[in-house]
């Protein structure tokens, strides 16, 4: 009978409850529960199963270019990272609230790692998390308006609840850029948030988006209740560069 439901566990893919049950038999401890008692413990295990998988797919769908966590956030007082700020941003109700963050500094100072830090913890929290390359993202968005395939991708952005955007501003925006980054935009004015990193001052950006009206227009949508870290200091790519070895003569 065990044999049975293990085999229909399997095929029902209830893989949390499939393990618990299969471990529980395996070491003998299904006698020591109660029948409720064991219910409980199958639906909590497989409860478990499809929230860390669903969590494990949402960081995939990310595309997010490394792992960062929160808690290894660096806070040197000569960075200016205010840990509270931090903190805050990282229960992620901002997402609820549909509000940005704009994260500015100058290379290597770990804007992209803050942001990915507080990807990953969105994603832990059950929404949907995009991370781009601002430059290879409308590079993408180009080609799809060549192949036919640009509403399937802009679709597939407005679906996000957090879109990240690092590198913005690398360099300046083409009428075809500009174009799809009001776009972008204007579907989640009010709908959605967004995280933005740049080696560039906000007050900067209006250059970098070009012709004053769309520029206007972009950022009248997302500055004025964005939250926002400015980071300083030197790089931390170099901090962490290895002390070269000593040549061996032997």
């Amino acid at each position: 009978m065990n044999t049975n439901t293990l085999d229909k566990m399997r095929k029902l893919k209830f893989f949390g409850m499939l393990h618990a049950f299969k471990s529980s038999l395996e070491s003998g401890q299904t006698n020591d529960y109660t029948a409720d008692e064991l219910l409980a413990h199958l639906v909590e295990a497989e409860w478990d199963d499809r929230h860390n998988r669903r969590i494990g797919r949402q960081l995939l769908q990310a595309h997010f270019r490394y792992k960062a966590s929160i808690e290894d956030i660096q806070y040197e007082a000569d960075r200016s990272v205010d840990r509270n700020q931090v903190m805050r941003l990282a229960d992620c109700t901002f997402i609820g609230r549909n509000e940005n963050l704009f994260i500015t500094g100058s290379t290597g100072i770990g804007k992209s790692y803050i942001a990915t830090a507080i990807g990953y913890q969105a994603c832990t929290q059950g929404y949907r998390v995009l991370y781009a390359s601002t430059p290879k993202l409308f590079a993408k968005l180009k080609m799809a308006k060549a192949d036919g395939s640009y509403i399937k991708e802009t679709a597939k952005i407005e679906r996000q609840q957090l879109l990240i955007l690092d590198d913005f501003g690398i360099q300046p925006f083409d009428a075809q850029s500009r174009a799809a980054l009001m776009e972008i935009i204007e579907d989640r004015h009010g709908k959605a948030s967004l995280i933005i990193t740049s080696q560039l001052p906000v007050s900067k950006w209006y250059e970098v988006i070009g012709e004053k009206t769309i520029a206007d227009a972009i950022l009248d949508r997302i500055v004025h209740d964005a939250h926002r870290i400015e980071l300083k200091g030197g790089s931390m790519r170099k901090k962490r560069k290895p002390e070269p070895k000593e040549a061996n003569y032997q």
